[in-house]
């Protein structure tokens, strides 16, 4: 659904002007256009680099766009009828952006989700209205994906398959490659940075800038721990693109979302087409470190992997040419980690600081 109006500003100010029309006929008008904002404390002083910020579409994430898409693309084929229940696999942000979705045009939602993954992540998709199937931690991605299949496959329900789904990466070239495009129009975008996922960002946007930007370098980044795209070793698949079995390299790392224990089909489709210009492995705790600089020294509040992919982004930042335009993917909102070592040092009660500046002046008596 498009918007009514995009207004662009160099300064804050209260409100959008006026004449611009900020109104929507449902939640659903608000995925997208999301803001490319500068990096102004921890980015080298001879480049720049810019985030586009995710936690800006609605429900907080890049997935988002996701569940709109596949939902929309499946009512249009006839595979998504009214009162159909849709059920997915998910590590918490599809689900959510399926929830919003899904309430939002009145279709029952079952998510399954690996008991490994976040509280709040579950808690945000029942309060949206989803049912939450908790699949055993130890069988991974791949034992939630089973459980899906299974569910699916008995009871009749629309099965959304992020992973293989072509709608996914079709929704970003629709919508986050064209923003690219036009926040970046007129001037040179020399590098973008992502990591992968379901694949459909990277995908969808990697194929237009080879297209219309031949010489932005794409920059795809995984974890260290899980450095599946890095092994070269191919991923065993059952004949719908799904996975037959986790991925031998995968080991698990604090990234939630970010890479399962297997290579997306879409993701793999991508690499087989050429459109990965430069590999890079992220280690968790710098991952941990760049969410917590971006919230400290700039004022962006994301989640892991947004600090996982800011780190890749510093790396090719530490060796572009002067004056290069970096672009770095951060894919949703802190609030995702509130249960995760990215808060384990953030107390609930106050420090002996704050305790100090308390006491400094007595109730009561200000002048």
């Amino acid at each position: 659904m498009p918007h009514l109006g995009v207004w662009k500003l160099s300064a804050p100010i209260a409100s959008p002007p006026r004449d611009i029309i900020m109104r929507y006929q449902s939640i659903l008008g608000t995925v997208g256009h999301t803001p490319v904002v500068k990096i102004n404390h921890l980015a080298p002083e001879h480049v720049n680099l810019w985030v586009k910020v995710e936690a800006f579409n609605p429900l907080g994430s890049v997935k988002d766009r996701l569940a709109l898409g596949v939902i929309e693309a499946a009512e249009k084929s006839g595979e998504l009828k009214p009162g159909m229940t849709v059920i997915e696999a998910t590590s918490g942000n599809t689900g959510i952006g399926l929830a919003m979705v899904c309430a939002a045009k009145g279709y029952p939602l079952v998510i399954t989700m690996a008991e490994s993954f976040s509280i709040e992540r579950r808690r945000l998709m029942r309060f949206l209205g989803a049912k939450v199937i908790l699949t055993p931690a130890a069988l991974r991605a791949t034992g939630m994906i089973v459980k899906t299949q299974e569910l699916a496959k008995k009871h009749g329900w629309f099965y959304v398959r992020q992973f293989e789904n072509e709608a996914n990466p079709d929704m970003h070239t629709r919508t986050t490659a064209r923003e690219i495009m036009d926040d970046f129009k007129g001037e040179q975008l020399d590098y973008w940075v992502t990591g992968f996922g379901t694949g459909g960002t990277f995908k969808g946007v990697a194929r237009v800038l080879a297209k219309e930007s031949p010489n932005t370098k794409v920059v795809v980044c995984e974890p260290a721990d899980a450095a599946l795209l890095a092994s070269g070793i191919p991923q065993e698949r059952n004949a719908d693109g799904s996975p037959a079995a986790g991925h031998p390299a995968w080991k698990p790392h604090p990234m939630q979302g970010w890479t399962p224990d297997f290579i997306p089909k879409i993701t793999g489709d991508a690499v087989d087409m050429k459109l990965v210009g430069k590999l890079l492995t992220i280690p968790g705790p710098d991952a941990l470190k760049w969410s917590q600089q971006l919230a400290k020294k700039e004022g962006i509040f994301v989640g892991i992997t947004a600090g996982a992919t800011f780190a890749g982004a510093l790396q090719i930042a530490a060796e572009a040419p002067k004056g290069a335009n970096i672009l770095c993917m951060l894919p949703d909102t802190g609030e995702r980690y509130l249960s995760t070592p990215l808060f384990a040092d953030i107390p609930a009660e106050m420090t002996e600081e704050e305790i100090a500046i308390a006491k400094s002046t007595p109730y009561g008596q200000s002048a």
